[in-house]
């Protein structure tokens, strides 16, 4: 019964309905789309470390993020080699330094060299790309998001790396930098001529922890025994990184600040139309207390609706979402929402119904009844 006069109040009025269901779909898309460009965000920042497949990350004293790390002496990589428990350690150089497009423009990319044959710190999601491919000389692997900005149009094409040629001999998909300068994946022989760094400098050592050994373990021993060092297990430093943009820049704050924003605006456009169609069956709820239902049972009519409101409304934003979401899968900007947060996002659209339908609950308590018999 209630169900049924919930239903026919949202649809006796289907323009009035279409407009509810519009501000609510305004408001799950807003909300989705900032979620979304947070976690895109912090997926991004850490990309790199969460790939790596290593179990340990060792860099300078007072390290703060992967992107901007001091350079410390390559014999740091032998020093960590010799700790108990580790199965392998590579070297990795990490850089900023500028691409010289084809066409004679210039941009600012982002060197990771590593120790190719060591299977850590490398590309992934390579598209018809072995790894391999990096055994050449000056040969390079970029994202294609990226083609059209450095000015590459085919596989082979060679361009300037500081002074110094690199050949493009593979692409990866969908590996962001959130810097706004491409990563840039070669072989570490490579590292020190497209860098800023001497022969004897390295900016990473990575280790693999050998099997028995507990990676928290290797990772206190490695800050016990290697001197002017900070190791972290990579979830550590994955997390370290993300702290540091997110917190230290402000840029986290601010995409939680647009969501919360989107959260608040999505509220008061919901309230503003759940009102409005109480407002237009107002003698009809009278009708009902005059009759002698109680206020609860009116009050569920309300809440029935919400929530009904609620469901069709997030069916039709969430759908609306995931097709802007597939369709900008390969672009610049990054945007994830998992499937755990999809239904986070269900349960704040209920929320935020229920919550908006208070202001017309509150209404209709204080009705007098007495307006069905004048003429209201």
């Amino acid at each position: 019964m209630i169900l049924t006069l919930a239903l026919r109040n949202l649809m006796h009025d289907r323009v009035r309905f279409l407009v509810t269901l519009t501000g609510i779909v305004f408001a799950v898309v807003l909300v989705t789309l900032q979620c979304g460009f947070f976690l895109g965000f912090i997926t991004t920042i850490s990309g790199v470390i969460d790939n790596s497949k290593a179990d340990i990350w060792v860099a300078s004293k007072g390290v703060k993020t992967f992107d901007i790390a001091m350079p410390m002496p390559e014999s740091r990589h032998y020093e960590v080699m010799s700790v108990p428990g580790v199965e392998t350690a590579s070297r990795m150089v990490v850089d900023f330094a500028f691409w010289k497009r084809p066409d004679g423009g210039q941009e600012s990319i982002e060197i990771i060299a590593f120790d190719t044959h060591k299977d850590m710190g490398g590309p992934w999601n390579l598209l018809d790309t072995d790894i391999n491919c990096l055994s050449l000389e000056d040969a390079v692997i970029m994202d294609q998001l990226y083609l059209e900005k450095l000015g590459i149009t085919s596989l082979g094409q060679e361009v300037e790396i500081i002074s110094s040629r690199a050949r493009v001999m593979g692409f990866s998909r969908g590996i962001r930098s959130f810097t706004t300068s491409p990563y840039i994946f070669t072989d570490y022989r490579n590292g020190h001529r497209y860098s800023r760094f001497n022969p004897s400098q390295i900016t990473y050592v990575l280790v693999r922890v050998a099997e028995g050994h507990q990676v928290k373990d290797v990772c206190a021993a490695i800050n016990k025994q290697v001197a002017n060092v900070d190791a972290f297990t990579t979830e550590e430093f994955s997390s370290l990184t993300r702290k540091y943009w997110m917190l230290s820049t402000g840029a986290g704050a601010a995409l939680m600040l647009t969501a919360i924003l989107g959260f608040v605006v999505g509220m008061i456009i919901v309230a503003q139309t759940l009102y409005a169609t109480t407002m237009d069956h107002l003698q009809e709820f009278a009708t009902l207390k005059a009759m002698g239902a109680p206020d609860s049972y009116v009050n569920r009519v309300l809440l029935v609706q919400a929530c009904l409101s609620a469901v069709l409304g997030y069916t039709l934003g969430i759908g609306i979402c995931y097709a802007l979401i597939e369709s900008q899968r390969y672009s610049d900007a990054a945007i994830s929402v998992p499937l755990g947060w999809g239904l986070s996002i269900f349960l704040v659209t209920i929320c935020m119904c229920i919550g908006a339908s208070f202001i017309s609950i509150r209404k209709i308590m204080r009705i007098d009844p007495a307006v069905v018999f004048r003429g209201r």
